[in-house]
């Protein structure tokens, strides 16, 4: 779930165990457009030949990880295992929980931690505002980066080499009117949210929310992730949430970044 790490280049070919790779391929191709698969579905969607995704669907309904109707596969509540398995023994977002509950308390406003998954925001901790209605994104949510404030702030800390390599890389889709889709757009946004330290994003996903994130980098300058908020269009103005929230959560990201 977090950002994916730069593989050693000790680990030899040898060492790799590839139907592991393989099997998780075939549990990566459900999704919210594909939650039911026949197994040619998921031989295409997971590169792989029809029987041999076959064989790791039966696998997993074997093991518990998925159900079958003989014709169709689905996953089974047992797949959470796999990230739970994340939440309960990453570091950080253990570290970070208290200090998001903090900010909640002191802004008044829902406040989450969130990393980059390729392409996707994960939210990996999160504090509601007993002053705010129930909105943003539960743990586990995962969201197209260019939409979400989490992803930009997070992408400010990358090279121009990697920024540019991601997005070529990404599929700008709209959700609302307000969406940044053009890449050029964006890697401005991008370049000028390095500037401030901070960026705030409006109705690129939801129409009538505002999000401000920054990013949060360890003792050896490394990002880890984004503390940010998720808040309305009103009362306050972008001016008036700059002016309450940045100064609080760069305190916080200063702490953080002598205890990560």
């Amino acid at each position: 779930m977090p950002t994916r790490p730069h593989r050693p280049a000790a680990i030899r070919q040898a060492d790799i165990i590839e139907g592991l790779g393989k099997g998780l391929r075939v549990i990566e191709a459900f999704d919210e457009d594909h939650p039911r698969l026949t197994a040619s579905e998921a031989a295409d969607l997971a590169a792989m030949t029809r029987t041999a995704a076959r064989r790791y669907l039966l696998s997993l309904v074997h093991f518990g990880y998925a159900d079958t109707d003989g014709k169709h596969f689905w996953l089974a509540p047992r797949v959470l295992r796999l990230g739970q398995s994340y939440l309960g023994a990453a570091r950080i977002p253990r570290l970070v929980q208290p200090f998001v509950q903090r900010l909640s308390q002191e802004l008044g406003d829902n406040i989450n931690f969130s990393v980059l998954d390729e392409h996707e925001v994960v939210y990996v901790a999160r504090s509601l505002s007993n002053q705010m209605m129930t909105i943003g994104f539960p743990v586990g949510a995962r969201v197209p980066a260019h939409v979400v404030t989490p992803g930009v702030a997070i992408l400010s800390t990358f090279s121009e080499a990697r920024l540019a390599h991601w997005i070529a890389a990404h599929a700008f889709s709209a959700f609302t009117p307000r969406t940044t889709t053009d890449p050029q757009r964006f890697l401005a946004d991008v370049q000028t949210a390095r500037a401030l330290g901070y960026w705030v994003t409006e109705q690129q996903l939801t129409p009538g929310l505002r999000g401000l994130a920054m990013p949060v980098k360890n003792a050896r300058g490394q990002c880890v992730g984004a503390i940010g908020l998720t808040t309305t269009m009103s009362p306050r103005s972008r001016e008036e949430l700059v002016e309450a929230a940045v100064p609080r959560i760069s305190d916080v990201v200063q702490v953080l970044r002598n205890i990560l």
